[in-house]
């Protein structure tokens, strides 16, 4: 049941993205945004662009066929699965989210293709996820497999632990593997914290916080960031000078691509890199 009288991250970011799957609340809500953070628009857009540009290297250069979205959000024009299986009709896509128009546009867009799954699961719930079927049906953890975490880690609050549930994953993939992380950041308190209350009260609190670079940085520490490094996502191998000058002010996504690296088993939780 979608309750229309709380805006949905999913659907304020369809809205600034020009879509056409939100509601009255959404917009209004975003135009409350656009008021805090003028540039809003351009950062759905820089997102969006990065997600492209990042899934296409990672078939076409890393060899990866493997791809689990985590906090999907929307479908638009160029999903996940669009880019990889132009490269390979064969590689696989599991969407992960819980937003009820989430679900059932992506179901729709998604029921006449074999090699692509949508899961009605919080991205945070890592046990219910790597246990379902569609998720083991579709992707082999014995092989490289990249997880997407992209625009959404600002949805998760601290007492969520997105640092953790990144680090959970990373624990279930092979070496040689990808993360994909990037996440709203600003160097000014008061962007974060206008934003962040903002956000806070109108989705009733069903969202994070802005945080700041330094807490991106956190969450690849046991990882090896491939090049161009963690930075404002707009400046990673941009296809074009305009797509640059779409540039937000008051906030970026920041993060980048990391690798997985070789590790042994240590006696007790967690990994060790060699």
């Amino acid at each position: 049941m979608v309750d229309l009288s709380v805006p949905s991250a999913a659907r304020m970011y369809d809205w600034l993205l020009g879509g056409s799957n939100n509601y009255e609340v959404d917009w209004e809500a975003c135009e409350l945004l656009l008021k805090v953070a003028p540039t809003s628009r351009e950062i759905a857009l820089n997102n969006r662009w990065f997600l492209q540009r990042v899934v296409r290297v990672l078939a076409e250069e890393h060899g990866i066929r493997q791809f689990i979205d985590f906090g999907s959000g929307l479908p638009t024009q160029r999903n996940v699965h669009q880019i990889a299986q132009e490269v390979d009709p064969e590689s696989h896509v599991v969407y992960i989210d819980n937003d009820p128009v989430v679900l059932a546009l992506g179901q729709s867009l998604l029921d006449e293709n074999n090699n692509t799954a949508i899961l009605p699961v919080n991205m945070t719930d890592t046990d219910t996820i790597f246990a379902h079927p569609d998720l083991n049906r579709l992707i082999d953890f014995s092989k490289p497999t990249a997880a997407l975490f992209i625009s959404v880690l600002h949805c998760l609050p601290d007492s969520a632990g997105p640092r953790e549930l990144v680090q959970r994953v990373v624990d279930k993939l092979v070496p040689g593997s990808f993360v994909v992380v990037c996440q709203l950041v600003s160097d000014d308190r008061k962007v974060r914290d206008d934003v962040t209350e903002l956000m806070r009260v109108q989705t009733h609190d069903n969202w994070g916080r802005v945080r700041e670079k330094a807490d991106v940085d956190e969450i690849f520490a046991n990882l090896i960031v491939e090049e161009p490094g963690l930075l404002d996502v707009t400046d990673w191998r941009p296809d074009s000078e305009l797509q640059q000058r779409q540039r937000s002010i008051e906030w970026t996504e920041y993060g980048g691509l990391g690798r997985v690296p070789p590790r042994t088993w240590m006696a007790g939780p967690g990994w060790q890199v060699e």
